[in-house]
């Protein structure tokens, strides 16, 4: 891509406070955005090869408030990313990310976040911290099991969909806001699914298709009438 291209993109960005540039082969996170750093809103560079963000330059986006590398090459996040004080919206899914910064959990204003398609062996435990996190996308990572500090996450929506996941905590069932809860394509047996995300949660939308259980078996769990009186109370409200 030519410099004048790229020129062209700073302008508009400038006035705009979006800077996109996806599908274009760049290797690696523009660097003329560091003129931007006081503008910048919305940053998309999907759909690239960029390896790595500069560290120096990532912190200093203070009014970023989205930023999406969906498939890049990014196996490691810079501790300076979670100084991004007002970033709402994360989304990094189909990069190579093992883990998250130490530091994620001061990312205090992140409502969604996306990182589907990476290889994450654990619940990151940094997002419990985030008290503001409505909707969380881990599908299709290495997730063996959910430990106990999944009861202290806030979020809505949780999608662990397509991972390894063979053993569920029952702290599941604490979690104050969780409305939405995937777990398609795992390894579980109806036996290591908590009876109480039934029978004792906030949980009215349950996703399990594809473990290794028939879901009718899951019907006749004590508790599936407890949880059918949450789903449809959800769906006339919505209807």
């Amino acid at each position: 891509m030519g410099n004048s291209a790229l020129r062209a993109h700073v302008e508009t960005a400038q006035k705009t406070g979006v800077f996109q540039l996806k599908d274009r082969g760049l290797t690696e996170f523009p660097s003329e955005l560091q003129k931007l750093t006081s503008n910048l809103r919305t940053i998309d560079l999907s759909n690239n090869k960029i390896e790595s963000l500069p560290p120096m330059i990532m912190g200093k986006f203070t009014l970023l408030k989205s930023l999406s590398l969906n498939n890049n090459k990014l196996a490691v996040l810079p501790d300076e990313l979670c100084n991004l004080k007002k970033l709402e919206m994360l989304s990094l899914n189909n990069n190579h990310l093992r883990e998250l910064p130490s530091t994620f959990g001061q990312l205090s204003a992140l409502k969604t976040l996306s990182l589907s398609g990476n290889q994450l062996q654990a619940l990151p435990p940094q997002l419990c911290s985030l008290r503001h996190l409505d909707v969380v996308d881990l599908s299709k990572n290495q997730i063996r099991c959910i430990p106990d500090i999944v009861g202290d996450l806030q979020v809505i929506e949780l999608n662990l969909n397509q991972n390894q996941i063979s053993q569920i905590s029952v702290k599941i069932s604490c979690c104050p806001r969780l409305k939405v809860l995937r777990l398609e394509e795992n390894c579980l047996e109806l036996s290591m699914l908590p009876q109480s995300i039934l029978s004792d949660s906030q949980i009215c939308l349950l996703a399990v298709e594809g473990n290794l259980f028939e879901i009718k078996k899951l019907r006749e769990l004590e508790g599936y009438d407890k949880y059918m009186e949450r789903f449809t109370a959800t769906k006339k409200k919505f209807a």
